[in-house]
């Protein structure tokens, strides 16, 4: 399985490394490139290209969307999942995180604290 936020030049590439009976994931354009994808490669792969848009899938699963957010949160209070924390900001720097977000300063999650000990 391949997922796929940034694509751009890197999302052939990746399509071509997949396995058999793989599977594309669409999630984003990071690299503000739409790729064109050669379709005679999901004849050669026997695979899949899927678009995922949680925003589309919440609102119109809003049941099964609940219920996946629930067992995300499960797996986070286990520690069997971590997200990539790479800069936290004072509620007050807020206005700099989206600037740090929006000149793509930021790999990984941004996160913004209530107070400056939490």
């Amino acid at each position: 399985m391949i997922y796929d936020p940034v694509g751009g030049q890197y999302a052939e590439p990746a399509l071509r490394a997949s396995a058999w009976k793989g599977r594309y994931l669409v999630v984003g354009f990071a690299n503000g490139a739409i790729p064109r994808m050669p379709l005679n490669l999901t004849l050669l792969k026997g695979c899949e290209i899927v678009g995922v848009d949680w925003g589309q899938f919440s609102a119109r699963f809003a049941g099964e969307a609940a219920r996946v957010l629930t067992r995300l949160m499960r797996l986070f209070a286990e520690g069997a999942i971590t997200p990539c924390v790479t800069q936290t900001y004072p509620l007050a720097r807020a206005g700099d995180a989206l600037r740090d977000l929006l000149s793509r300063r930021v790999i990984g999650k941004a996160v913004l604290l209530l107070d400056e000990g939490a």
